[in-house]
């Protein structure tokens, strides 16, 4: 079993959509459980809008760093 509750693979959608996509996943994560994050360049700008929006209700891990594929490991507290 999949030690993560959900994914996001963020390349599957359009620009615009991505960071709703995985806001909405992220906020139906219960206390505890995490979800991956596949992204095809590094999500650095989407960690910043998180810390802003769920200022330390959440944990960020990279798991894989490029350079072509980025997964990370986020989890709420």
């Amino acid at each position: 079993m999949s030690q993560f509750n959900a994914q996001v693979d963020a390349r599957k959608y359009e620009p615009r959509d991505k960071h709703d996509v995985i806001f909405q996943t992220f906020e139906g994560l219960k206390p505890g459980e995490k979800m991956e994050l596949i992204n095809d360049h590094d999500p650095r700008p989407l960690y910043y809008q998180m810390q802003a929006e769920y200022t330390d209700q959440y944990e960020w891990e990279y798991l894989e760093e490029g350079p072509e594929v980025w997964r990370v490991s986020i989890g709420k507290k």
